[in-house]
């Protein structure tokens, strides 16, 4: 329905600049968009008052110019993780790469790698249930897997996988009291705590990366510019030769590994 069917788009604005919105303008031509009537449209105007993530009150979030399905419970994909992707893309990869997308949530990183590469083996693998379901919805040329990190990968693909990209949590855990209550209420815990320092799950990835790669893959994990360092020297306790590169513009920071000369 256009916006001209609702009389008073100032009066939304102002409902939600009052709740916190800080981008209530474009928030609100969002929620118009998204409501097939007025009825709907103010249930959502309650929801995203109340706190509730706009992704979730209208079911999708904007990543890499794709669409992205998004249920409620579900991890947020945030911008920022599109210059992970940049980076997956920048590294040397084969004509058909076998990729993983490791705690994808929505399994936005997984998707937008297969939208911009066309023809890929696209794995995906999140421990929580209502992630795997939405994750589903996004990658219906996929298979998306239940399960702790690895654990429910199929074995075959143990030393074929060549761009293996991991969102993990890196938030530490005293920090996430911290974080906005739309992500410290309405996102699981487990998506966002990166224990003590942050990078409790970025280890157990690195530990293992090396018996899953295939000798020319990468490893690509999204951390914070802070634990960039760290993080690195953690990538090469596993064996891997690591890089950690930055986007002042995204705010974002990637750590890179691969094989030491194509060997585990």
């Amino acid at each position: 329905m256009p916006v001209s069917a609702y009389p008073d788009l100032g009066e939304l604005v102002r409902t939600l600049r009052a709740a916190g919105c800080v981008f209530a303008e474009d928030e609100a031509q969002l929620l118009l968009a998204a409501a097939a009537t007025p009825a709907d449209l103010a249930v959502m105007v309650d929801r995203r008052a109340a706190g509730l993530p706009l992704e979730h009150v209208v079911g999708w979030a904007e990543f890499c110019g794709l669409r992205i399905a998004v249920d409620p419970g579900v991890f947020v994909p945030r911008r920022r993780t599109e210059f992970l992707v940049s980076q997956a893309l920048a590294v040397p990869s084969p004509a058909r790469p076998v990729v993983v997308d490791l705690c994808c949530g929505s399994g936005a990183v997984g998707a937008a790698i297969a939208d911009a590469l066309g023809l890929v083996e696209l794995h995906a693998a999140d421990i929580e249930p209502t992630a795997v379901r939405c994750a589903r919805q996004n990658l219906p040329d996929g298979e998306v897997h239940q399960g702790d990190l690895f654990e429910p990968l199929p074995a075959a693909l143990r030393g074929r996988i060549d761009l293996l990209a991991a969102n993990v949590p890196y938030v530490p855990t005293d920090a996430i009291e911290l974080l906005p209550p739309e992500a410290r209420l309405h996102e699981p815990r487990v998506a966002l705590d990166g224990g003590a320092d942050g990078l409790s799950v970025l280890r157990r990835v690195a530990v293992r990366a090396p018996q899953w790669l295939a000798p020319s893959g990468h490893l690509l994990v999204e951390t914070s510019q802070g634990q960039a360092a760290s993080a690195v020297e953690v990538f090469t306790e596993a064996g891997l030769l690591a890089r950690a590169v930055s986007s002042e513009e995204a705010d974002a920071t990637v750590v890179i590994g691969s094989l030491r000369d194509g060997h585990r």
